[in-house]
């Protein structure tokens, strides 16, 4: 029997089921219409597809929480458009297709320790950490006093991701990035 949370108890990163598809809300706001009463408008993304729709709820309406089960693992490597996972728990490896991965195998390096959602037995997704540290591959030179850029350069990382780089980062420098913005953090 499915869990119902209130539309009003909405939340970014609330996975939810709508008609039979998996959602996580990106975003939401609620609204007072004249005599209508309170809505809710949500920003909802297709765990399935990745496509973003826009729904609406009444304030109060019951909606299907999708209660995940989260999964500790490791990234091994990758092979064509599969990744391989060792869950590090059962120690089990665990093939996952590129779609499920998504966006998140910018940041995947040998040995980094992921999460994996699992929604009704099946992989749904995966969660990096918050800030991962890669190595700069592929940078320009920084040029003293050349800040018309304003101050930062293109970076490859060793990864494939290029990012916007402070001038004094150089080849072979390993940097921190945010993954949630896909953004410069610091050099370590």
């Amino acid at each position: 029997m499915p869990e119902y949370i209130s539309s009003n108890d909405l939340r970014v990163g609330t996975c939810i089921e709508v008609d039979g598809t998996l959602y996580v809300v990106t975003a939401f706001q609620h609204t007072k219409v004249g005599k209508w009463g309170a809505i809710v408008k949500a920003k909802l993304k297709d765990l399935n597809t990745g496509l973003v729709v826009e729904k609406s709820f009444r304030a109060g309406e019951k909606v299907a929480r999708a209660v995940l089960e989260g999964k500790r693992a490791q990234f091994m490597y990758r092979s064509g458009s599969d990744f391989h996972f060792l869950n590090l728990e059962t120690y089990e490896e665990i093939v996952l297709p590129e779609e499920v991965v998504g966006d998140n195998q910018d940041f995947l390096v040998e040995n980094l320790e992921v999460e994996l959602l699992v929604y009704e037995g099946r992989y749904i997704a995966v969660n990096v950490p918050p800030f991962v540290d890669l190595e700069v591959v592929d940078t320009p030179p920084g040029v003293r006093g050349d800040t018309a850029s304003g101050g930062s350069k293109p970076a490859t990382l060793e990864t494939g991701l290029t990012i916007q780089v402070p001038l004094f980062v150089n080849r072979g420098d390993r940097v921190r990035i945010d993954t949630r913005t896909r953004e410069y953090l610091e050099r370590v």
